[in-house]
């Protein structure tokens, strides 16, 4: 009897849209591993990056720089508040507003966050030398860049 975890001989296996695909669901199971490790999630890190990177932002900005919809933004939101990585203060330019910005606790909470998400680059990448990984990265975002762009002209025109 064939063994079932063989499968086909098909090229199928070999095209770029099936190993990126196979690729990130790899990424995505190290990368959320890594978090739960540390009782985070993905969004508490792009958002704590974020106000990091940009500084202090209402929930609609910060969604739209982290790139979290807004359902979801609010319960990300919630979270860090209750373990005062974020500070939710009136906006005093519009009062019915918050603007959000990062604590203290915050700051330390992302070198923690960065640190486990480097360590699960390196395992995701492990079979690279740092020329390829600097090579792959660049290749990587040259399709991600060409495709969102193609994107945003599809909305546009």
């Amino acid at each position: 009897m064939e063994n079932p975890s063989e499968g086909p001989d098909g090229g199928w296996k070999s095209l770029p849209s099936w190993l990126l695909t196979q690729t990130a669901n790899h990424a995505h199971r190290l990368v959320t591993d890594g978090f739960s490790a540390v009782d985070a999630r993905g969004y508490h890190f792009r958002v704590l990056a974020t106000l990091e990177e940009s500084g202090p932002a209402s929930q609609a900005t910060l969604g739209r720089r982290s790139g979290i919809h807004v359902s979801e933004m609010v319960a990300t939101i919630n979270e860090l508040a209750e373990r005062e990585l974020v500070e939710r203060a009136p906006d005093p330019a519009d009062r019915r507003r918050n603007v959000i910005s990062l604590t203290t606790a915050g700051e330390q909470r992302l070198r923690l966050l960065e640190k486990q998400l480097a360590e699960r680059q390196d395992e995701l990448l492990a079979p690279l030398s740092s020329e390829e990984r600097a090579r792959f990265t660049e290749l990587l975002s040259r399709l991600l860049d060409h495709h969102d762009r193609r994107r945003g002209e599809d909305w546009t025109g």
